[in-house]
């Protein structure tokens, strides 16, 4: 696992800082993904999921992309098992700093609900992940009001 604050420097975290910040990470093998995510959904409720793949060959890659990189967050966690690829979750921590957190496959992340983040590729450009979800209908991003422009209206 490669994560890190954005503002300091690069400094690394741990999976404990991580966790320390409400993120779960978790390295598990292709292999016993199956297993592991199935209990996972029992003990937290998850009732669906779905496989989720960006890639360049996809008609609206580009719009799909703009989607999860814009600063959102969602009334549910956000869980993703990667499969295949690569990319980077930026996360919101506690004070509102960014903490980068690169994904590749075996990794699982679930960024906790109501916590704005937002999702990139690499220069690879290409990621195939299972989400879960708590409700069959998925959820959708709630983005993140421009403060700036926000202030202006006060005004």
């Amino acid at each position: 696992m490669r994560a890190y604050r954005l503002d300091m420097g690069c400094e690394s975290l741990s999976e404990f800082d991580l966790s320390a910040q409400g993120i779960t990470y978790r390295k598990i093998p292709l292999r016993t993904a199956r297993i592991h995510l199935d209990v996972m959904k029992m003990e937290r409720g998850y009732v669906s999921e779905d496989v989720v793949e960006l890639s360049p060959l996809l008609k609206n890659f580009e719009l799909l992309c703009a989607k999860f990189c814009g600063e959102h967050a969602h009334t549910d966690d956000e869980v993703r098992y990667v499969l295949e690829g690569e990319g980077f979750f930026d996360i919101r921590s506690l004070d509102d700093r960014w903490l980068r957190v690169f994904v590749e496959p075996g990794d699982l992340i679930i960024v906790p609900s109501e916590r704005y983040h937002r999702f990139m590729l690499t220069a690879a450009q290409h990621i195939k992940t299972i989400r879960l979800f708590k409700d069959s209908a998925g959820w959708e991003p709630i983005y993140r009001p421009d403060p700036v422009r926000h202030r202006a209206l006060r005004v």
